[in-house]
């Protein structure tokens, strides 16, 4: 049974609806004032009416099937394709047409990738494309190495100077090399950002609750978003570190770090009107966030969790950035993040944060103010023909700004929204 005070404060970010089953049990004046306190709170703080967006989402390739399809992306050189990364380690490229049945391998880089179903924050987690793909014909990726136990590697590599629709399989340079203490929280998302440069996240290294401290911790690369110039070199690394890199004359600090205090990091992203960088953080024991990073931010884990102090941790601070928006592990247990849509099938989505849970099934379109003030959390039909929630693994865009989201269930789909929620 909840405790009294459990029961006062528990509530749903979305619905506003408080749970007030055991209320008859609050004999005292005390216990009433607290829960009189906490309906305050929330409703100048939580509460989110939500009108119906009369959205849903649908098969983009129904007959195509691609395993764990971890990131979905675009090359940017106006050939209008949609490029696919398996966990298991091949990227794969086809049309953007709808009755697409098959999909060419453009690279296979599975014999080098790491990826095991009980493991399975491991594999080729990121994928991205050089902002001038067209003229340097390179491209990157973040995978968990098969040569070794637990270890991150992002590298270069390029398009076949023969074929246009082959990666060269000759060429690979590797950029970073990252150890991880355990399997599991490995982050995996990099992306150019609009300044040229390739921010990476790294998760905390994994167990459970940051036993090594790294989220607060500007001597490692874990629990972090990096930013590297790829286009430039620095003594024997194979990158250079922007000279605006925000810890780059901090004694003992990693200077490639750009945000920190983070524990994983399950998508960043950009959007691509703004430039504003969005990251959906997994949380640990309660709350679940989303928040928007800025250069030098610290994120507060493993001190806080979402918008609250992480066991014996810390209140809120000034130096520590609160997210712009939480649930509770009673509405999702792990979050995947996450793009702002800025394509044009369905206006209704313009400038929203679309995001989902990946436990529960359920996805959102954040509303919200360039401050990061929320609006309005609009929920979103995800149900197969089962009726059940599909877990979503990941979110992406195509070169028009179309958003996509893809399940492993079924033998890996690739979803994208429509205007009309009905199935």
């Amino acid at each position: 049974m909840r405790s009294i005070p459990q029961l006062a404060c528990e509530h749903s970010l979305f619905t506003g609806q408080f749970y007030l089953d055991e209320l008859s049990e609050m004999k005292t004046m005390k216990n009433l004032v607290l829960l009189l306190s906490c309906l305050l709170l929330t409703t100048t703080t939580q509460l989110l009416p939500a009108q119906s967006l009369n959205v849903g989402i649908e098969p983009a390739f129904p007959n195509l099937r691609i395993a764990r399809p971890i990131v979905v992306t675009h090359a940017g050189d106006q050939s209008g394709r949609i490029f696919v990364a398996s966990q298991l380690g091949t990227i794969y490229t086809f049309d953007n047409s709808s009755d697409v049945e098959e999909a060419t391998v453009f690279f296979d880089h599975s014999a080098k990738v790491m990826y095991k179903d009980k493991e399975n924050e491991e594999g080729l987690l990121g994928f991205a494309f050089h902002p001038h793909y067209a003229k340097t014909g390179e491209f990157f990726l973040f995978y968990t190495a098969k040569e070794d136990d637990h270890v991150s590697v992002i590298s270069r590599f390029r398009v076949s100077k023969d074929d246009a629709g082959k990666a060269d399989v000759t060429f690979e340079e590797e950029l970073l090399r990252v150890p991880q203490p355990f399997w599991n929280h490995n982050g995996g998302t990099i992306e150019f950002g609009p300044d040229g440069y390739l921010y990476i996240a790294l998760g905390d290294g994994g167990k459970g609750g940051d036993p090594f401290k790294n989220g607060q911790n500007l001597a490692t690369l874990n629990g972090t978003i990096l930013r590297i110039d790829v286009d430039n070199r620095s003594g024997d690394r194979n990158y250079a570190v922007p000279q605006d890199n925000p810890f780059i004359d901090v004694a003992k600090a990693r200077p490639e770090i750009y945000a920190y205090g983070f524990r994983n990091v399950w998508r960043f992203s950009f959007d691509r009107k703004t430039g504003t960088l969005y990251a959906a953080d997994v949380g640990q024991k309660l709350w679940e966030e989303i928040n928007i990073v800025t250069k030098g931010g610290n994120y507060g884990w493993n001190l806080r969790e979402g918008k609250h102090a992480y066991e014996d941790g810390s209140g809120p601070k000034p130096e520590l950035i609160e997210p712009i928006f939480e649930y509770h592990h009673d509405i999702g247990k792990s979050i995947t993040g996450g793009v702002i849509y800025r394509g044009k099938s369905v206006p209704a989505l313009n400038g929203m944060y679309v995001y989902a849970d990946y436990v529960s099934g359920n996805i959102w379109a954040l509303e919200h103010k360039a401050t990061g003030k929320v609006i309005a959390n609009h929920s979103i039909s995800n149900l197969n023909d089962s009726g059940e929630n599909l877990p979503i693994i990941t979110f992406g865009e195509d070169e028009d700004g179309e958003v996509y989201l893809t399940t492993q269930m079924g033998g890996g789909q690739i979803f994208k929204f429509k205007s009309g929620a009905e199935k």
